[in-house]
């Protein structure tokens, strides 16, 4: 018997929505055609598809009922996969799981072997917790600014969503690497905060919220745009000659109300950032950087440990906008 939250509709329809936490058997989990591996989940987190889940405010899940949770971390208990054996320990990321495979909300999950990345000897499961979804998809953004060629030497990078988790973890790897970051939030009052994890400087963001012109003043060498809509478009205004913007995130809206004006007259690159279908050699990549370019005592700065019981209530504020970097989830004790 292990505990776990798990999500359900009534007759299928969203006013029948529950969420609950409750104690299930290793008998209701996924079968072994949908999950080679058996784990011991130790911690997991709580990202922004973790919140829409939990809160029904977004259609995130696709198959009831379901155990919610994205990411997870701890020991592998039994493997039917040629790479895993009892006693690794694991990190998993995505993989539609806690979307249409139960998810790592829960003290025992059941997962595909393929989808695992090994936890680095750098990270404890919680600080790989600490990190995330939200923190590999940073990784995987600032691998991308890389590898199109930019450098510190480049000039100013945006980071919008700064105080969000992969805004948080944007700006402490980017300061980290040698580049000037700028910090754009909506949260004046999380100035320090930003500055603490290296931001050279803050905006707030409703300089980038409204419909603006095609072309801008050029200031941003790149972005690292979590937000989309509106503040993606007038980002993409904003960048030098050459520059490059990743796409990871919809905050403020899955919509892209521009033009081609940035593409075709300064040459920028846009570089969309998927975090969830990305290849074993791509994920462990990133954690390998996250390894070694990641500063632990900054990454406890923006965290906040609860345990599995109080998730769901977590959840209601992150969703409300009244969480800043990085949440953990304490799966056991």
């Amino acid at each position: 018997m292990f505990q776990a939250i798990l999500l359900d509709q009534a007759n299928g329809r969203p006013e029948g929505f529950t969420a609950r936490l409750t104690t299930l058997d290793e008998a209701s989990l996924p079968p072994l055609n949908e999950g080679d591996v058996t784990v011991a989940v130790q911690y997991s987190t709580l990202n922004y598809k973790d919140g829409l889940a939990l809160t029904n405010k977004g259609p995130v899940v696709r198959k009831w009922p379901m155990v919610p949770g994205i990411d997870g971390a701890g020991t592998v208990l039994e493997s039917r996969h040629a790479d895993w054996r009892a006693g690794d320990a694991f990190i998993h990321n995505g993989w539609g799981v806690g979307e249409t495979l139960w998810g790592c909300l829960a003290a025992t999950a059941r997962l595909k072997g393929d989808g695992l990345v090994r936890l680095p000897t750098a990270f404890t499961p919680r600080q790989a917790m600490a990190i995330g979804t939200a923190g590999y998809t940073a990784m995987l953004s600032v691998l991308a600014l890389e590898d199109q060629g930019i450098t510190p030497a480049s000039g100013e990078v945006l980071v919008t969503g700064a105080t969000g988790g992969v805004g948080s973890i944007a700006v402490a790897l980017l300061s980290r690497l040698g580049y000037q970051v700028t910090a754009a939030t909506g949260k004046s009052a999380q100035s320090d905060y930003l500055r603490a994890l290296g931001a050279a400087a803050v905006m707030d963001r409703a300089e980038l919220a409204t419909p603006g012109k095609p072309l801008q003043k050029e200031r941003w060498a790149s972005v690292v745009d979590a937000v989309g809509s509106h503040t993606l478009v007038n980002a993409l205004a904003q960048t030098r000659y050459g520059g490059v913007v990743t796409a990871c995130g919809l905050a403020q809206g899955m919509d892209l109300p521009g033009t081609v004006a940035p593409f075709i007259l300064r040459g920028v690159t846009l570089v969309g950032i998927d975090s969830v279908m990305a290849p074993r050699a791509k994920r462990q990549r990133a954690w390998d950087r996250l390894a070694r370019d990641l500063d632990p005592a900054l990454l406890e700065h923006m965290t906040e440990e609860v345990p599995l019981s109080a998730a769901l209530e977590k959840a209601q504020q992150l969703m409300a906008g009244q969480v800043r970097g990085r949440i953990v989830v304490r799966i056991t004790a």
